[in-house]
């Protein structure tokens, strides 16, 4: 059966009039602030939608049938035009005149990893700072999502589209439609970018600042309109309190927040994964927390105004900070942690491999899969000795079914070969080894930061030209949950059937 092509060019123009009007909304802001790069802002949304207008009027007779096979190639190259168009502001502008750089940047923004190769932020005019912040807030939940919510429009279902989009080992679903589904996580996560704003702004950020951290947050992405991350507000603890906060509910399971709004909280707290997400913080904090106290020289000497609340409090903030920061993949720094001991840096380089819960905008592995290969292993102990024994892995009182359990098997041995492959071809560009393991361990992850010369206080722009193109391949796979892009690189996929 041959790809419905007019129907995947179709949704790809659809998808460039979303970004052109997004771009038209930074034109706004640009406008607003009197930046200088307006009408550059508005030539490169104008371009984008006049692209995507002229993707969807010759394919608009398409016909309204989407299969598995449409649904990866829309996902995926989705991402890629959504990357390749949303350059164009950085490109039209100047901010960002190296087309490769430009495309990490934007490639980084959309797939949520936060690493940037500029140098100096504060000096981005606002309108295309807001740009780069919105990159995130698209990506966070994902444009096909949104798409989703509009499809029955087309006369089109959206399932296969979900399902390429989240195949994370989570079914449940909030409405027998996807389309509410989309429609009702979209609200949640609009809700609560609304509500870290106004916190934000009330905390003592100004407004733009407010929005962009709020948009950054809730995407568990990590741009940041200061130089310095949110180390900027060491001596502010109410803001990086704040952002803990809505990182906490960004890594959480958006199903898990549904369910609380209509006052299911048993729900909440009967799910496995939460609980295991919640003991993994608390746990993993204070282990960070206690190393940072106990050191007294690398508390005061690494982070600013450690006294501001006393230093115990100081060293249990920033230690909640980092670690909530890099599991759920959003890459916001309050301190260079590399500085703090050794043991945190192998310890920080660990929590990469993660993620947070399926269902969140955060990167990595996820906490379920996590949770499952565990309960999985234990089994193993005791199927050696009862090999006749029936005994299903059990996730939230059910058996989960061996085809999901070889999945998420087939999942981590792929995302470690990933790294690993990904590790090797960096230190092919000349990277040595700390630097090489940590850009890849970040970039497969979507978390931003990585270590060595790529380190929370450093950024990605002394990447080779080539290497910045691997980084980005990594973002994407990584955000995409690996088998939707690299099913495409199977001959099978493409064959007639």
């Amino acid at each position: 059966m041959k790809l419905n092509y007019k129907i995947i060019f179709h949704f790809l123009g659809l998808l460039l009039l979303f970004n052109g009007g997004f771009m038209l909304l930074s034109t706004l802001i640009s406008f607003i602030y009197d930046d200088g790069v307006t009408f550059n802002l508005f030539l490169a949304g104008i371009s984008t939608l006049l692209l995507g207008v002229f993707l969807m009027v010759p394919t608009r007779d398409h016909k309204k049938i989407m299969d598995k096979r449409e649904g990866y190639v829309v996902v995926t190259f989705g991402w890629l035009i959504m990357a390749f168009t949303g350059c164009l502001p950085y490109v039209f502008t100047g901010t960002i005149s190296d087309f490769t750089s430009a495309f990490l940047e934007t490639m980084s923004g959309y797939t949520t990893t936060g690493a940037t190769i500029l140098n100096d932020i504060e000096i981005v005019p606002k309108g295309v700072l807001f740009w780069r912040s919105m990159t995130h807030w698209i990506g966070g939940m994902g444009i096909i999502v949104l798409a989703i919510a509009i499809l029955p429009l087309l006369g089109i279902g959206g399932m296969q589209l979900f399902a390429a989009e989240a195949p994370g080992p989570s079914g449940d679903k909030l409405h027998p439609r996807i389309t509410d589904t989309a429609k009702r996580l979209w609200l949640i996560y609009f809700g609560y970018t609304i509500a870290e704003t106004i916190l934000l702004k009330i905390a003592g950020m100004d407004l733009f600042d407010a929005m962009n951290h709020a948009m950054s947050t809730l995407s568990t992405g990590g741009f940041s309109t200061k130089n310095a991350s949110v180390a900027y507000w060491n001596d502010q603890p109410i803001i990086q309190y704040i952002i803990i906060l809505f990182m906490f509910l960004a890594g959480t399971n958006f199903v898990l927040s549904y369910f609380a709004f209509k006052g299911k909280v048993q729900k909440i707290f009967r799910d496995e994964e939460f609980k295991l997400y919640v003991s993994f913080i608390v746990i993993f904090t204070l282990i960070a927390a206690a190393i940072i106290y106990f050191k007294a020289d690398v508390s005061i000497s690494s982070i600013a105004h450690p006294m501001v609340w006393g230093e115990a409090e100081s060293a249990f903030r920033h230690g909640l900070f980092q670690v909530l920061s890099v599991i759920t993949t959003t890459g916001f720094i309050t301190a260079d942690y590399t500085l703090w001991a050794p043991f945190l840096v192998v310890f920080f380089f660990g929590l990469m491999f993660l993620g947070g819960s399926a269902g969140s905008t955060s990167g990595g592995v996820k906490v379920v899969r996590h949770l499952i290969l565990i309960k999985n292993g234990f089994l193993e102990f005791k199927r050696a000795l009862h090999p006749n024994a029936i005994l299903p892995v059990r996730y939230n009182s059910r058996a989960v079914s061996g085809d999901i359990v070889f999945n998420i098997l087939a999942f981590f041995i792929l995302y470690m070969l990933s790294f690993i492959v990904g590790s090797l071809v960096f230190s092919m560009f000349g990277l040595d080894l700390m630097s090489s393991i940590g850009i890849a361990a970040s970039s497969l992850g979507n978390v931003g930061p990585a270590f060595g010369d790529f380190g929370p206080v450093n950024n990605y722009a002394s990447l080779p030209d080539l290497a910045k193109w691997w980084a980005a391949f990594l973002m994407l796979i990584g955000r995409l949950e690996l088998f939707t892009v690299l099913i495409l690189l199977t001959p099978f996929f493409w064959r007639n059937r």
